[in-house]
C-alpha cells in the first residue's frame, strides 16, 4: 500500500565540508513541486545546487540541477520509492565546501539526507477514494446523513428540488458495502447515479 507524509520533515548533513539540507513533503503535482523548489532559490540564494525528486503518479520527476546525471535526482527518487510513498516531493539545497565528492560521494550524500529526513516522519497510508452521488425522498435523508456520518463519508454537495440529491465520497474498499447497506435501509427508494474514483 503505497503512503504520503502526514508533515514536512527536515534534515542536514555537513559532508566533507559541503551542506545539504534536505526536506521531504506531501505534494500533489509537478507544478507545486516547481513552485516550492523556486521558492528554495530565493531562501538560498548562495546554495550550489537545490535537486529534487517527485513521486506523484505521472507527474514524477528527478532533477540533477547541474550535478553529475544520476548522482542526485535518480538516488534521491529511489529512496521515495523504497520507502513505497507517493505524492511526496524530496529536495536537498546543497552549498559547496570546496572538495569534490565523486559521483559514488554524491550519490550516497543526496540518499543519506532524503533517507534521514524520511527517519522521524509519520506515513499516512493513501486511500483510493470514490465519489457517488444519490437521489432520496425527504423522508430518508436523515437515515443516509447518519449512514454518511457511521461510514467516515464526507458529504460534498446536498440540493434540495422533488427529491434530495447528495454529493458524497468515502474509500473505495467501502463503497459496494456502503451502497447495499443504504439500499438495504431505503428499500428500494434510493437512486444511484455514476460514481467515480478519485
Amino acid at each position: 500500500m503505497p503512503y504520503t507524509l502526514a508533515a514536512p520533515a527536515h534534515s542536514e548533513l555537513i559532508i566533507k565540508k559541503s551542506r545539504f539540507i534536505g526536506c521531504v513533503q506531501p505534494m500533489a503535482d509537478r507544478a507545486s513541486a516547481q513552485a516550492v523548489v523556486d521558492a528554495l532559490w530565493q531562501q538560498h540564494p548562495g546554495a550550489a545546487h537545490i535537486c529534487w525528486a517527485l513521486l506523484a503518479g505521472g507527474q514524477s520527476a528527478a532533477v540533477d540541477d547541474g550535478e553529475p546525471g544520476g548522482t542526485a535526482g535518480r538516488p534521491m527518487l529511489d529512496v521515495l520509492r523504497h520507502q513505497d510513498l507517493e505524492g511526496v516531493l524530496a529536495t536537498v539545497v546543497r552549498y559547496f565546501g570546496g572538495v569534490k565528492l565523486g559521483a559514488g560521494g554524491l550519490v550516497r550524500a543526496y540518499t543519506d539526507t532524503v533517507a534521514q529526513a524520511l527517519l522521524p516522519v509519520q506515513k499516512v497510508p493513501l486511500q483510493r477514494m470514490k465519489t457517488l452521488a444519490c437521489e432520496v425522498p425527504y423522508a430518508l435523508e436523515g437515515l443516509l446523513r447518519r449512514e454518511l456520518a457511521a461510514a467516515g463519508a464526507e458529504l460534498l454537495q446536498v440540493e434540495h428540488g422533488s427529491q434530495v440529491s447528495m454529493e458524497l465520497r468515502l474509500v473505495e474498499a467501502q463503497a459496494a458495502a456502503f451502497v447495499q447497506r443504504v439500499n438495504d435501509a431505503g428499500q428500494g427508494r434510493v437512486g444511484w447515479r455514476t460514481a467515480q474514483a478519485d
